[in-house]
């Protein structure tokens, strides 16, 4: 069976990083493929004998992009699996990558501004960026980008995936998002001098959280809740499902929770867990 990842998303997102670590994975890659190009080109790689296949289609496309949706579906079949990976970002993580390699906009012009043309391609890939797995990179150093896409690249993508996200809130609020949870009422380990420079992950904050009852009232309540919704996500073929879980610094308690409900969900069902701000 033929294995296609599609990486789309925001100019600026890290899509050049992402088609980097498929390479090097292995995968045959094109960059920048008119998205009115797609089923031949999959036909032309598949007939040829290649197995593992990686596009980038964005807004360089043109008018041919409102289609993509049209095209991806007409080609679902037994012998494609398909993975499509949506890069997000903040704007203003943008303009300032943008400021720092000194690049045009492709949707650049004498009289838009390179906010306006950010928030111009945002709207032309609206639709795209309902298909697959969304991947917001405005807190990510390349180095952990290329560790998210290695993670989704072990998933069976016939199944949903829960996703749980760990983040601080004074970072601001992960994009890609489906479910906030806002932790931030639980004791702070980090007002604690022996417990400030340790993490969710560490037995000293574990031992900490797991001795205040409201800690396990919030987990069992946020248990409850995706556990009651989430067959309706199954019901509406949704592939990914993303629970971000904020504290203020996003590195003691929502770091705990989001292991603890991992490890709970795991035990069923495909689960990644991540921390957006232990991340390197």
């Amino acid at each position: 069976m033929m294995q296609l990842v599609i990486i789309t998303g925001l100019s600026g997102s890290g899509k050049s990083i992402a088609l980097k670590v498929l390479e090097d994975s292995g995968y045959y890659c094109v960059d920048n493929l008119p998205a009115q190009l797609l089923r031949e080109t999959v036909d032309f790689l598949r007939n040829s004998g290649t197995q593992r296949v990686a596009i980038s289609i964005d807004v360089r496309s043109g008018s041919s992009l409102v289609h993509l949706p049209e095209l991806l579906e007409q080609m679902k079949s037994s012998d494609l699996e398909t993975h499509i990976v949506f890069l997000d970002s903040k704007a203003e993580t943008l303009v300032k990558r943008f400021s720092e390699t000194r690049r045009r906009h492709p949707l650049a012009e004498d009289d838009r501004t390179l906010i306006e043309s950010i928030q111009l391609e945002r709207e032309l890939l609206e639709k795209v960026g309902t298909l697959g797995h969304r991947i917001d990179t405005s807190d990510l150093n390349p180095n952990a980008l290329r560790n998210w896409v290695r993670d989704l690249l072990d998933l069976d993508d016939s199944e949903l995936v829960l996703l749980f996200q760990s983040f601080g809130f004074k970072h601001g609020i992960p994009l890609d998002a489906d479910f906030v949870f806002d932790v931030r009422c639980l004791p702070n380990p980090h007002y604690d001098p022996k417990l400030r420079d340790f993490t969710g992950r560490d037995s000293q904050v574990v031992t900490f959280l797991e001795a205040n009852a409201d800690v396990e009232d919030m987990r069992e309540h946020i248990r409850t809740f995706v556990e009651r919704w989430l067959p309706c996500f199954v019901r509406d073929n949704r592939n990914y499902l993303t629970v971000a879980i904020g504290c203020t610094g996003g590195r003691h308690r929502s770091v705990y929770l989001a292991e603890r409900l991992a490890e709970y969900f795991g035990k069923e069902r495909q689960v990644l867990v991540r921390h957006r701000e232990l991340a390197e």
